[in-house]
């Protein structure tokens, strides 16, 4: 079996996540795991799926002719699993006004510590007394086991006092 990951969008309609599962069916491939939302009025998504070595290229012709109906889908061979680093899960939560930056702000600081974003959403949202445009985002982080997460927590917060977003940081009970 070979793993692939694949991305797609289009409008969003009815139908689209059963174009491609019945294309993955048909090539006896295994739908293993996905994420997928609706945004802006298209339907976006990413997700894993093992084909037997015999139907790669059926599969994959299959799905390209997908974009004749509205639907774009990238293939991606999957990578080995890369060898495991001693390193724990974490759980981060944002809040605050919306402004440009704030993504970028995180990244960079989870970056600089060697942390590694595995899970990330976001969206914004109507503050329910005054209406004010809210950033909410939620994260599942690896952080490398050298870091503590006591100072994951301090560099977070200098920089949320930096940004003036509420930032809630601890270990994932989902690992």
């Amino acid at each position: 079996m070979i793993p692939l990951v694949l991305t797609f969008v289009g409008d969003d309609r009815p139908g689209l996540v059963n174009a491609i599962s019945d294309r993955i069916a048909a090539c006896e491939a295994t739908w293993l795991e996905s994420r997928s939302a609706q945004l802006a009025g298209k339907f976006a998504g990413i997700l894993l799926v093992n084909v037997p070595d015999a139907k790669l290229a059926e599969l994959e012709s299959s799905l390209l002719r997908l974009e004749t109906a509205g639907l774009r889908v990238t293939i991606e061979p999957g990578a080995g699993a890369p060898a495991e680093k001693p390193s724990r899960l974490i759980r981060l939560d944002i809040l605050g006004n919306e402004r440009p930056g704030i993504v970028r702000d995180v990244t960079r600081t989870l970056t600089d510590l060697g942390v590694n974003i595995e899970e990330f959403s976001s969206g914004l949202e109507g503050e329910p007394f005054t209406g004010v445009e809210m950033f909410r985002a939620s994260a599942r982080l690896r952080a490398p086991d050298g870091l503590s997460l006591d100072d994951l927590r301090k560099a977070l917060e200098r920089l949320a006092s930096e940004i003036m977003v509420d930032l809630a940081v601890g270990e994932d009970v989902q690992a």
